[in-house]
């Protein structure tokens, strides 16, 4: 069985609600996240951009100190002539040069003066200015070393943990500070001769100034690296100083320079990785942020929360009003079934009052007014019609009933017997057997053998009566004989044989009873007589008169009969016509099916 209206109707209404609901949330959230993700990462990148700029101007004014150095002239001559030359001067000097860069910038830690004529080194430390020192193993420094061969004016060393220049600075190991050093080669000019090295160390107050402008600690990551990949600056403070050996670093340094922002997933971190290259000077460096979706789409979601708040209770309704309305419109419709399945059965009444005032409403009272139209109809016609079959059935009977008791036709019998009046007897029995068949009003079904039994009774009586003048024969299949048929439809048809086919006979009458079954399973029965018959325009007359009311015709009353009751028993599967030629013949053949009478059909017939 397929699918009910209500169930078709409460799937479409919920696809026609829900589905455009849901559609235009996912749709709506997708494309307002991709809105927020191109404007966040926009946003963020002109916010890192910003920033690197600030530390590219930073470390610019840094790297400029020692630059600025070779317009004082005093200090220039001093590394050129060495300390020895005048030490007293000389390194008064150097004091002083060391004090006032050292002083020039609060996050300035260190800074160390290397000058190769005398492999003299001072350093400045906290405010205080070391004693000379001797560094013969300059170039054991590995930045020193770096620009010596190189011939470059600048290196700068990654973050690291301060330390000692040559063992002059007395530092603190309580407190260790991490420092970035800008190691700085100082050449004569315009000769190119080497003077020395100035090793700048400074703390990272501005570059962490800077920096933690530019994300949100609670939420986010910040990579400040250099060429290399190691992290001058994080948010992380475990990680600076160490270099950036994941996979997500890999994967942004393979980007194309004009991507700015890379999405990335993984165990530890899941959104978007904003990133800018620095140039100049600082060639090679980076600068990263890293955005989780959490922080990327959270006004989105709440948004989202929001919407689905309002919408869901919402939804919820117009759900509860989409079962509502289907089972309003589709209750009367099983209501209407569930009666039409009870007339089907044969109730002809109606559980129901009223539909409603709308097109099912209409439709209900028809139908009532159906179901009682059918109702009167049957009452009126059908019960009525089989009631008047059953009162002429019981007419007929009691046209064949005698006027005189049983008894006294036992007592008739016995007188015969004692008298040795065999004849007598027998014709008593026959009518004895015939009143008892006609007078037993609690069958309505009897076996086809029963209705051979009764019908040569009523022969046998004829026989007495017309002697030599009669004659009859009665060829029945034995299989036959235990077929159920409605009782009383051989007698009249013998009987209007005698009625019309005998009373103007001249000669001797003959009547011939058959049974036999045809090749389809049917039961077919024919009373043939060799009366007078009639001529072909009676017997279309006779033959149409059968589907005529009663009321309609008055002649042929027991064939009628017979007609009526066996479509009655057995509907259109029952059949009587008849056979004539004038003169000769006149034959009633009866088809019937070979079953019992269905007990609804004995039921509707009382």
């Amino acid at each position: 069985m397929g699918w009910s209206i209500r169930k078709k109707l409460v799937i479409f209404l919920l696809l026609a609600t829900v589905v455009p609901f849901t559609l235009s949330n996912l749709i709506t959230y997708y494309y307002t996240t991709e809105s927020v993700k191109d404007r966040f990462v926009s946003t963020n990148y002109d916010v890192i951009e910003n920033g690197k700029k600030d530390v590219s101007n930073y470390l610019e004014e840094i790297t400029q100190m020692t630059p600025r150095l070779y317009g004082y002239h005093p200090f220039i001559k001093v590394l050129q002539e060495g300390i020895l030359s005048d030490i007293g001067a000389n390194q008064q000097e150097v004091y002083r040069t060391l004090l006032y860069l050292y002083n020039t910038r609060p996050e300035i830690e260190q800074i160390h003066l290397y000058l190769h004529k005398g492999n003299d080194s001072y350093t400045i430390y906290n405010s205080k200015v070391s004693s000379r020192g001797k560094y013969e193993e300059v170039y054991t420094h590995p930045y020193y070393s770096t620009l010596s061969k190189r011939k470059n004016f600048l290196a700068i060393e990654p973050t690291h943990e301060i330390y000692s220049y040559n063992n002059l600075s007395n530092l603190r190991k309580l407190s260790p500070t991490n420092v970035m050093s800008f190691h700085h080669l100082i050449n004569e000019i315009p000769s190119d001769q080497f003077l020395g090295f100035l090793s700048i160390d400074v703390n990272l107050s501005q570059i962490a100034a800077i920096s933690d402008r530019l994300y949100d600690e609670h939420s986010e990551e910040f990579y400040l690296m250099n060429e290399s990949g190691t992290i001058l600056y994080s948010s992380h403070e475990n990680l600076i100083g160490q270099r950036n050996e994941k996979v997500w670093f890999q994967k942004l340094k393979e980007q194309p320079k004009e991507d700015h922002n890379l999405e990335w997933k993984d165990d530890h971190f899941s959104g978007v990785i904003v990133h800018d290259t620095f140039s100049g000077t600082f060639e090679g460096w980076r600068i990263v942020k890293r955005i989780p979706y959490d922080v990327l789409y959270g006004d989105v979601r709440k948004t989202a929360f929001i919407n689905l708040l309002i919408g869901i209770p919402f939804l919820v309704i117009v759900i509860i009003a989409t079962l509502m309305i289907s089972f309003k419109l589709t209750s009367p419709i099983r209501i209407l079934i569930q009666n039409m399945k009870k007339v089907e059965k044969g109730s002809f009444e109606v559980d129901f009052k009223s539909l409603g005032n709308d097109e099912f409403g209409v439709l209900g009272r028809h139908f009532t007014s159906m179901v009682e139209t059918i109702n009167d109809l049957i009452e009126r016609k059908y019960r009525l019609e089989i009631e008047n079959k059953s009162a002429q059935l019981k007419v007929l009977q009691s046209q064949i009933n005698p006027h005189f008791l049983y008894n006294a036709l036992q007592s008739i019998g016995t007188l015969a017997l004692k008298h040795r009046v065999v004849q007598v007897y027998s014709l008593l029995t026959s009518l004895s057997h015939i009143m008892r068949y006609s007078m037993n009003m609690k069958e309505d079904i009897v076996s086809l053998d029963s209705e051979i039994q009764h019908v040569t009774a009523f022969l046998t009586l004829q026989k007495q009566r017309f002697n030599e003048k009669f004659d009859y024969s009665i060829h029945m299949d034995e299989a036959l004989r235990r077929a159920e048929v409605p009782k009383m439809i051989l007698q009249p048809l013998v009987e209007n044989s005698f009625k019309h086919g005998f009373e103007q006979k001249v000669g001797g009458g003959y009547l011939e009873i058959r049974g036999y079954e045809t090749n389809s399973g049917t039961v077919c029965i024919v009373v043939k007589d060799n009366g007078v018959g009639v001529d072909k325009e009676r017997l279309s007359e006779i033959n149409r008169q059968f589907t005529q009311n009663a009321e309609e015709q008055q002649e042929n009353i027991g064939l009628k009969n017979i007609y009526d009751r066996l479509h009655i028993y057995y509907g259109n599967e029952a059949n009587m016509f008849i056979e004539s030629e004038q003169h000769q013949y006149f034959t009633v053949i009866v088809e019937l099916p070979k079953r019992g009478v269905s007990r609804e059909s004995i039921d509707s017939r009382r």
